[in-house]
């Protein structure tokens, strides 16, 4: 007797999914990017896009630090997700804990923007780097990790937290009673939303001595593990050498801390080696919430599998804490309801 059970080939083809986003300026656009690369990619398929507010978004007072929650960005998508309500949901990867739920996997990363961070200076100020500022000014940022770099090579300066999106973040900054002479803000974010021109410095290992967060500047398709046909459309659209960088960077943060609050600077290139090889080149900061102590490292290695990637921010991590960085970490963790 004939099995009435249905299979793969009785199901109806799927033709139509759901994209989740949060719902702000930034996160539309970047929305954007992945729903334009995806049509030209699959042009039989239709697209859709669902908007959701996270944690994250609807308090936007409270210090990030504060929160007990790693995922403040993403868990509503994912329970759409999970629930079957959206397909695939687009994140900014620096904002993806490392450790993502096991129902979900990372299904793809697009080319990266820009990842450094930037100097952004109050209209109407001379100042055009963070060198020029003078001691005793405010400095707005809600990142421990770019408080503890401030706190290490600017201790001249005053950190005070600043939270919103980007037009929230600059009106603060710009608003003649508020207290900032400058923000420090993600390039990616202000390149990608038209406003570029509001940069007054790029920072980096060498200029500025900041080293950006673990996957910033790239977008983090998020999808079932279990979606196969998802999975394979967006092997079409993902960006190699920022997937390998990413997952290198990530893996470093999942080792030392797990989650997406440790005080982790990294930078990463691709570099030809003597023979024309690609190889990956790493600089990292692990540093103390107050900059009186840290612990750095450069590494560079044959990067050309997610695999080889991930042994290589295994490798990094292990030799950062080899040298200090478990301490600085353990340290943070008993005092991090003092931040």
């Amino acid at each position: 007797m004939a099995s009435t059970a249905a299979t793969t080939e009785t199901l109806p083809k799927r033709t139509t999914f759901t994209i989740g986003t949060r719902k702000s300026r930034l996160a539309l656009l970047q929305t954007d990017l992945v729903l334009t690369a995806l049509k030209a990619a699959w042009p039989e398929y239709d697209f859709n896009i669902h908007t959701k507010e996270t944690a994250g978004d609807l308090n936007t007072v409270i210090p990030l630090r504060e929160f007990a929650s790693k995922n403040l960005w993403t868990e509503e998508l994912e329970q759409l997700l999970d629930e079957k309500q959206i397909d695939l949901v687009v994140h900014s990867l620096k904002d993806v804990p490392t450790q993502l739920p096991p129902s979900c996997i990372l299904g793809a990363v697009m080319e990266r923007e820009d990842p450094r961070d930037v100097l952004v200076v109050k209209k109407g100020l001379p100042y055009k780097s963070i060198s020029e500022i003078p001691a005793g000014s405010v400095v707005g940022t809600s990142s421990v990790r770019r408080t503890a770099q401030l706190a290490r090579h600017y201790p001249q300066l005053k950190v005070l937290d600043v939270r919103g999106n980007i037009d929230t973040r600059l009106a603060k900054l710009d608003a003649e009673d508020g207290p900032f002479t400058c923000i420090i803000l993600a390039a990616a974010g202000l390149l990608r939303t038209g406003q570029g021109g509001r940069i007054t410095q790029y920072l980096d290992g060498e200029n500025g001595k900041m080293l950006h967060a673990v996957g910033q500047g790239a977008l983090g398709v998020e999808i079932r593990a279990d979606d196969e046909l998802v999975k394979g459309m967006l092997d079409k659209i993902g960006h190699k050498q920022s997937t390998l960088a990413c997952l290198a960077e990530r893996n470093l943060l999942r080792v030392l801390e797990g989650g997406c609050s440790a005080p982790l600077g990294v930078e990463t290139e691709w570099v030809k080696d003597a023979d024309g090889k690609d190889k990956l080149k790493m600089r990292s900061i692990v540093a103390s919430v107050d900059g009186s102590e840290a612990v750095h490292l450069d590494m560079d290695g044959d990067v050309a599998s997610n695999e080889e990637a991930e042994a290589f921010g295994l490798k990094a991590a292990n030799e950062l804490v080899e040298r200090g960085a478990g301490k600085i970490l353990a340290a943070i963790q008993q005092n991090k309801k003092a931040w």
